[in-house]
């Protein structure tokens, strides 16, 4: 299925049925009263988000969404029926935005979610609403209100807890391959990855973290250069960033330290927010190093790189190192997660507590004798 991450649709919600003017005609009743009955109202259109969906392909050919109108009023006290509803399934993860003045309206970050994104139009009101002891024959109906109507920009930020950050050809996909059961095509030349890939790691029984797989980033991606810059918003929603980095390249004129500082630089020029988020070193393609000389050229790469952080030396291929990674990353999440839980309130008016202990009776006469 082919990956889309934004998409423009209209949506228009029901307009409400019209009140209707109709009064009681039956034998010997010559003067029967007004009886015609309300409008129904227009429909609802709202979004749910469906976690098996993962691209808004479907709004891409589909841009128009219109719920029913609502059916007008009956006479004989008939209220007419409400229009059907329309009810849009998207990713979660999505962030719906109105197009003309770019004001973020909803979000879909849980599975399930549902949310009103244009309200039906109320149905109007029939001539026996406006019977009244003056006015006992009324002739007037009001007509139904319309109902929403907005042009909407769709968006899709994956929700993933880690994301892979790097050159083309850096290792990330052999790395999320290698720890998950994510299964992306991987080939020997750059931008193989052409759209974000999730997967799922398990580090023991209900304990897993979901990782994102981004396009490659190349100097000037913030600027449109690559594919990266397409795919960055992706990164924004993650707890933690893995800079994963070649340190074995086929080029030998190729320096990995420039590259590592160049696709920092980008970072920062893209968004401020997502330079700032915890990023961990991740050293890949260790096998193609001899052993004696692994040591070494980590420590000289770090020291130019001049990074302080958690540094990580790794081979995706032969899974060497991926395991402690792997249980740090899960160790780092699951510290932000508590730190991000509200606080449980306890009513002090339940607490149970522990009764006073009172100091125990010694009869004076059977005390030990203090002494002088």
């Amino acid at each position: 299925m082919k990956f889309v991450d934004e998409a423009y649709i209209d949506i228009a919600a029901g307009d409400g049925g019209n009140g209707c003017v109709s009064f009681r005609h039956e034998k010997y009743k010559e003067f029967g009263g007004p009886n015609g009955g309300d409008g129904g109202r227009g429909g609802h259109v709202y979004a749910v988000a469906d976690p098996n969906l993962n691209t808004l392909v479907d709004f891409r050919f589909s841009r128009r969404h219109e719920a029913k109108r609502g059916q007008h009023g009956m006479g004989s006290d008939m209220f007419g029926a409400a229009g059907d509803d329309v009810t849009l399934k998207m990713p979660v993860g999505t962030i719906m935005t109105d197009a003309e003045t770019g004001e973020v309206l909803f979000e879909l970050l849980k599975p399930g979610e549902v949310v009103t994104i244009a309200k039906g139009g109320d149905g109007g009101f029939g001539n026996m609403r406006f019977k009244s002891a003056i006015n006992r024959a009324p002739r007037q109906k009001t007509p139904g209100w319309p109902g929403e109507k907005f042009s909407l920009k769709l968006e899709l930020k994956v929700l993933a807890d880690v994301g892979l950050l790097g050159m083309p050809n850096a290792g990330k996909s052999t790395l999320i391959a290698a720890i998950s059961n994510a299964r992306p095509k991987i080939a020997d030349y750059p931008f193989t990855t052409l759209h974000p890939n999730l997967g799922v790691v398990r580090v023991g029984p209900e304990q897993s973290f979901v990782v994102a797989d981004v396009p490659g980033l190349i100097e000037g991606a913030s600027e449109g250069a690559g594919l990266g810059h397409l795919f960055l918003r992706h990164l924004q929603r993650t707890r933690l960033l893995l800079h994963i980095v070649d340190v074995a390249p086929f080029d030998e004129g190729v320096d990995p330290v420039a590259q590592a500082k160049s696709i920092v630089a980008e970072l920062k020029k893209y968004d401020t927010a997502l330079f700032n988020k915890p990023r961990w070193l991740v050293l890949n393609k260790l096998d193609m190093v001899p052993a004696e000389k692994r040591e070494a050229l980590v420590k000289d790469f770090v020291k130019r790189f001049k990074y302080k952080g958690p540094v990580f030396e790794i081979s995706a291929l032969t899974r060497e190192g991926c395991e402690p990674l792997i249980k740090s990353i899960f160790q780092h999440i699951k510290a932000q997660q508590v730190q991000e839980q509200a606080p449980v309130y306890i009513d002090p008016r339940f607490v149970e507590q522990t009764p006073k202990q009172e100091p125990e009776y010694v009869d004076p006469r059977f005390a030990d004798p203090q002494p002088d």
